[in-house]
C-alpha cells in the first residue's frame, strides 16, 4: 500500500487519468446526442488512451530522464494496453450486462497508445535537436 501511495504521489496526473478511465469504463453511459456521431465510442477510446499514454510517458520521463527506454516503454506502452484489455474483460464479466467488453474497443485503445508512442518519439527527436527542423 505504501508503494502504491508512492506511485500516486510521483505520477499524480497519470494516477488520476487511470482512476478516471476505470470509473467511466465501469459506469453505464447515458444516451446523448453524441451517440449519433459515427464511431464516437471508438474515437473516445483512442483519445482517452492517447492522453493516458502521453501523460504516463511525460511523467515517467520527468522522473527518470530519457535514458530509461525500457522503463518508459513498459510504463507508457505496455501498461496502458494491458489496462485496456483488462478493462474490456472486466466490462464483459463484472458489470452485469450494463457494459459489454468489446475487442474493437481494445483495438481502439491500442491505436491510441500507438499514436501516443509515435507522437512521443517525434517530440523526443524534436526536443533533442533543440527545436530545430520540427
Amino acid at each position: 500500500m505504501k508503494y502504491l501511495w508512492h506511485l500516486v504521489t510521483k505520477y499524480p496526473i497519470s494516477a488520476l487519468l487511470i482512476l478516471f478511465t476505470w470509473i467511466i469504463s465501469l459506469i453505464p453511459i447515458p444516451e446523448t446526442p453524441l451517440n449519433e456521431v459515427r464511431f464516437v465510442d471508438k474515437w473516445t477510446h483512442v483519445t482517452l488512451y492517447l492522453l493516458l499514454a502521453l501523460t504516463i510517458g511525460a511523467e515517467f520521463t520527468r522522473h527518470h530522464g530519457r535514458s530509461d527506454r525500457l522503463g518508459r516503454f513498459l510504463a507508457a506502452f505496455v501498461l496502458p494496453i494491458a489496462m485496456g484489455g483488462l478493462v474490456e474483460i472486466v466490462q464483459m464479466t463484472c458489470t452485469g450486462g450494463r457494459r459489454s467488453g468489446d475487442w474493437i474497443d481494445f483495438a481502439a485503445d491500442g491505436a491510441g497508445v500507438l499514436t501516443a508512442w509515435i507522437i512521443g518519439m517525434l517530440l523526443a527527436k524534436c526536443l533533442s535537436r533543440g527545436g530545430k527542423d520540427c
